[in-house]
């Protein structure tokens, strides 16, 4: 998850999304991306039984765009996930590589910032390679 800077900096995952998108450093950023917390939403409603050993699985949200893509949204902070998805009444904060270490299939996209203007859009290989770079 990104944190505020006091000197209106940019976080850096925002940083590095913005980097991507305007064609910089894409190792770098990529890097910077993988290593990073990401606001994961929770699909439904939120659940105030307590949880048990089901809910440390993670339940990955899926929304099928109109031409087939099925993409998992996720975020850098809660201003960009409250705009792009309003309704979202809860989130879990995961680290990107645990979620590009087990990404379930190459039919799944990630979606990063979705709707923001630094959007990342990411295939399941690509998706995949992230956890590699959270090692280096």
């Amino acid at each position: 998850m990104t944190e505020s800077n006091p000197n209106g900096a940019l976080p850096p995952a925002q940083r590095a999304l913005h980097e991507i998108a305007v064609g910089g450093d894409n190792a770098a950023a990529l890097s910077t991306l993988a290593v990073s917390d990401v606001l994961l939403p929770v699909p439904g409603e939120p659940d105030a039984s307590g949880g048990g050993p089901e809910e440390q699985a993670i339940q990955l949200p899926v929304y099928e765009q109109e031409d087939g893509t099925k993409l998992v949204p996720v975020f850098t902070d809660e201003v960009r996930l409250t705009q792009a998805l309003p309704t979202t009444q809860s989130y879990r904060i995961v680290p990107l590589a645990v979620l590009s270490s087990s990404w379930p299939s190459d039919e799944l996209t990630l979606s990063i910032d979705a709707g923001s203007p630094d959007t990342l859009t990411i295939g399941g290989e690509g998706v995949r390679a992230l956890a590699g770079l959270s090692s280096q």
